[in-house]
Order: C-alpha cells, then sequence, then structure tokens
C-alpha cells in the first residue's frame, strides 16, 4: 500500500506516468548485492548470494562443468566462474560482456581463495572471437595493441597501464595537498607562448571563413593558441599563494613521430614562493617523484610487475635503486666536461652553449650509476626569458635544473624566475617582447616575492618508472604528427 501511494506521489508532482514509472524500475532497481571484482576476490564471505559484470577472459566448456574467467577491470586477476553447462550459450565467448549471479564459495586453487559457483549467466554483448583483433593466451607486444587505440583498453597489459595511470594522478595530487599546495585549473587556451619555441597550435572556430589574420577576423580578438605550459599563469597566483600546482594536458605542434614525442601530454607543474634558492626546487622534485613512485607500487604491485615481468625485465632493480639513493647534482659546466672527456661517440657534439641531447642526458645518467640526476646552471642564453640571471663569469648562467633520469633523460624542467624588475624590463626589451608581457613585468611592480617552479612531463614519468620505451604506449589516446585516431 506504502509502494503505490509513494508511486501516485510521484505521478501527481512529477507529472510522469505510471506506465513510464514502472519501465524505470529496471534502471533504479536494487544492486545491493553486485561487487566488482577486486572486491569478490578480497571477500571472506563464503556462501554470500553476489552479481558481477564484466568481459570474459576465457571460457572452457567440459562434460559436467564450465569455467569462465570474467574481468570488469578493476584488478588484473580474473575471477574464476564454475557453472552447470545446460549455462552455457553459443553467445558466451572470450570478449562477451556477461552478468552472472551466483554464489561465493571456497576454491580449491591456490591462485584465488574463492570462485563464483554460477546459477544464472546473461550474456549483455556478443563478441567474436574470430574478428576479435586480440586472441585467447597470447601476450600481444605494445607494438600490435597500439594499432587498436579503442580496443586496447581490453588488454591486460594496456588494462594494468590505466590503473597505474589512474593511481599515479591520485598519488601526485596526494603528494601536493599534503605539503599545502593550492591546485589552480590553468587554461588550456591562452595567448601566451610560454616556452617561445614557436610549437603551437592556434585555436580558430572550424566555420570560419578564410580572410586576412588581422586582429578583428580573431575570435578572441587577439591569437589564441592551446597551452604548451600553465607556468605563467601559475605565476600569477603565486602573487598570492605560497605554493601552487597544476595538472593537465598541453600541447606541442612539434613534427614528430619519435618514441619520445607526443602533441598533446599531460604535464605536472608547481610554483613555490619565497625561494632563492634551486636546492628548494630539487627538493620538491626528488620528494614528489618518491613518493608518488612508492605510493604507486604500494597501490599496483600486481600491474607494475606485470611490467617488469614482460615488457621490462630487469627494471624493478633500476626504480629500487633509485628511490633507495639521493639524486646527484652537476652543473652543466661540468657536464659538459663529462662529455668531452668520454670515449663515446655522440651524433651530436658536446659544446658548452649547446643544448643538451637525448644521447647526452642518458650517458650522463649512466656515467652518474644511474641514479637520476639534477643538472644545474645552464648558459643564459638557452633559458626564457623569464629564467633568473646568476650575473656571473665568464660563462654567462641561468638560476635553470633539469631533472634527468635512467632510459628516458630529461624528465623535469624548472627554473627559479627574474624577480628583479630591470633585468627582466631589459631582456624582454631585447627580444622586442615588452608590450605582449606588460602584465608580466606589473607581476614584479606589486609585491613581487623571489620564487621559482618546475614542470614534470606525466607520460615521461609513468616511462621511467615501468620502463616503457615508447611514450605512446603510456597514454590512452596518443596524438602526434599525421596521427589523431578517435
Amino acid at each position: 500500500m506504502l509502494r503505490l501511494r509513494r508511486r501516485s506521489l510521484l505521478v501527481r508532482f512529477t507529472g510522469v506516468s505510471s506506465t513510464v514509472l514502472s519501465k524505470c524500475r529496471f534502471y533504479c532497481r536494487n544492486v545491493g548485492n553486485k561487487l566488482r571484482i577486486c572486491e569478490v576476490l578480497a571477500s571472506e564471505e563464503i556462501g554470500r548470494n553476489i552479481k558481477i559484470q564484466g568481459w570474459v577472459r576465457s571460457v572452457r566448456s567440459q562434460k559436467d562443468v564450465l569455467f569462465l574467467h570474467v574481468n570488469d577491470g578493476s584488478s588484473l586477476q580474473s575471477l574464476q566462474v564454475v557453472a552447470s553447462p545446460s549455462l552455457d550459450d553459443r553467445h558466451l565467448t572470450y570478449g562477451s560482456a556477461v552478468e552472472i549471479s551466483g554464489n561465493l564459495i571456497k576454491s580449491p586453487h591456490k591462485k584465488q581463495s574463492v570462485e563464483l559457483q554460477a546459477d544464472n549467466i546473461r550474456v549483455v554483448g556478443p563478441c567474436d572471437p574470430v574478428v576479435f583483433p586480440f586472441k585467447i593466451k597470447e601476450r600481444h607486444p605494445l607494438e600490435y595493441i597500439r594499432q587498436f587505440p579503442h580496443l586496447r583498453c581490453r588488454t591486460n597489459s594496456f588494462g594494468s597501464l590505466l590503473r597505474i595511470r589512474s593511481e599515479a594522478t591520485a598519488a601526485i595530487q596526494s603528494f601536493f595537498k599534503e605539503n599545502g599546495f593550492v591546485q589552480i585549473q590553468t587554461p588550456v587556451i591562452t595567448s601566451n607562448d610560454c616556452e617561445g619555441a614557436g610549437e603551437l597550435f592556434q585555436v580558430e572556430p572550424a566555420t570560419r571563413e578564410k580572410q586576412q589574420a588581422d586582429e578583428k577576423s580573431h575570435f578572441f580578438s587577439v591569437p589564441a593558441f592551446l597551452t604548451v605550459s600553465g607556468q605563467l599563469h601559475l605565476e600569477v597566483m603565486a602573487g598570492a599563494f605560497s605554493n601552487v600546482y597544476t595538472f593537465g594536458p598541453t600541447f606541442r605542434a612539434e613534427n614528430s613521430q619519435s618514441r619520445r614525442h607526443l602533441a598533446e601530454f599531460y604535464m605536472v607543474e608547481a610554483e613555490i614562493s619565497f625561494t632563492e634558492s634551486l636546492e628548494d626546487l630539487m627538493k620538491v622534485m626528488e620528494n614528489l617523484f618518491k613518493t608518488s613512485t612508492e605510493c604507486v607500487l604500494a597501490q599496483c604491485s600486481e600491474d607494475i610487475d606485470l611490467f617488469h615481468k614482460y615488457v621490462s625485465p630487469g627494471h624493478k632493480d633500476r626504480l629500487n635503486r633509485m628511490l633507495q639513493n639521493e639524486f646527484k647534482v652537476i652543473s652543466y659546466t661540468e657536464a659538459i666536461d663529462v662529455l668531452k672527456q668520454s670515449s663515446q661517440t655522440f651524433n651530436f657534439k658536446p659544446e658548452w652553449g649547446c643544448d643538451l641531447q637525448t644521447e647526452h642526458e642518458k650517458y650522463l645518467v649512466q656515467h652518474c650509476g644511474n641514479i637520476p640526476l639534477f643538472v644545474i646552471n645552464y648558459p643564459y642564453d638557452l633559458k626564457p626569458f623569464y629564467a633568473r640571471d646568476n650575473e656571473d663569469g665568464p660563462q654567462h648562467t641561468a638560476a635553470a635544473v633539469d631533472l634527468l633520469v635512467p632510459g628516458v633523460g630529461e624528465l623535469c624542467g624548472g627554473t627559479l624566475r627574474e624577480e628583479r624588475l630591470h633585468l627582466l624590463q631589459s631582456r624582454l626589451d631585447r627580444a622586442r617582447m615588452t608590450d605582449t608581457y606588460q602584465w608580466y613585468l606589473e607581476l614584479r611592480q606589486f609585491g613581487s616575492a623571489p620564487h621559482g617552479g618546475f614542470g614534470m612531463g606525466f607520460e615521461r614519468y609513468l616511462q621511467c618508472i615501468l620502463g616503457v620505451d615508447n611514450i605512446k604506449d603510456v597514454i590512452p589516446f596518443p596524438r602526434f604528427s599525421h596521427s589523431c585516431l578517435l
């Protein structure tokens, strides 16, 4: 009676018919016994009636019993389901989506403590295993599954990567929160070229007719671009908050299909006020790397082990070495001396005043025992206008630092920012950028404090801890030159 009264009240106050409400009951029904696979595997409630939903990873039909392994993405390990052969269905194949209910029973196998004794199996979505590009019990290489960006999340390796990526995101956010940083959502669309390299994607409406690109023709009245960095916007916020950070997508129109580059990637960037020391920045970088990695190792041990066992054998020991040792520090000048004294032949000859290439970075890390390495005080002319002038000589340097890691090279890059108005004004004048960055100069006029910051490439971080060689294999939907699938 109470249920009928509730329905009549809903009809009265919402105007929804009783027929429509009855049809909605399927979507609103109680699913209290529904569990994720990871919850089932950790459960000790033998005899409990439960329901699971997921995708079939294997199916084996015998005369007296039907065996299934079902996975829902919540863990690397699948749940074994045992059922009567009478529940078999021609659509019950590898890759099919299913909903299964039954009782949780103790498993006789050592690999898992429980299994599901099914009393009902419903195929929600069939899958033709002949056409499906991934085959049961085959270990597909990353190069192969990369061809199927719409399906590769169904594989063990990429499923593990996505769980690790999710956990790493949470670990990084947690690190900054616990250390008093305020998160800032910096804009994706900007009128600034933070890096000054000119590798920008310009933003205009798709319907815009071809016309002369003057100021009046732009949607925003000025040229606008997809951001290459949130740094300048973080510097604005660093005028009111001691510690700020951002974590979001950045874009580079770099015409490269190499293993190291993407057109769209994620950056972790931080800005710290009231500091005049590169050591302060390096301390945050090292703590961020170690704390986040230890958290990921603790939360995703099975997924990490899959990579360290099958994708990059031996990388577990290399990662432990990174975590157990203090990061080393050398100056750019010392780094050039090391490279010049090397017996190795480089494609790019190391000379003071030239930027370090990937081959140089990897050699330096190896030279220092495969321990992450900070390189500090780069040539002044190599760094953007905002880098703090060390006012040294005879070799003129800027207060800049790069963190180099094994197998990847540069992971983080940062600088102290030039807070002295006259020096910043002079450099912008020489570059003829004063009008564009007048607002940036004003930051130094109104209560400016010495500050600095850095950025860490998130995909390169994942490459570093997992030992993955190609950056396209650590991001869900890679975008690069001549490729934008989906």
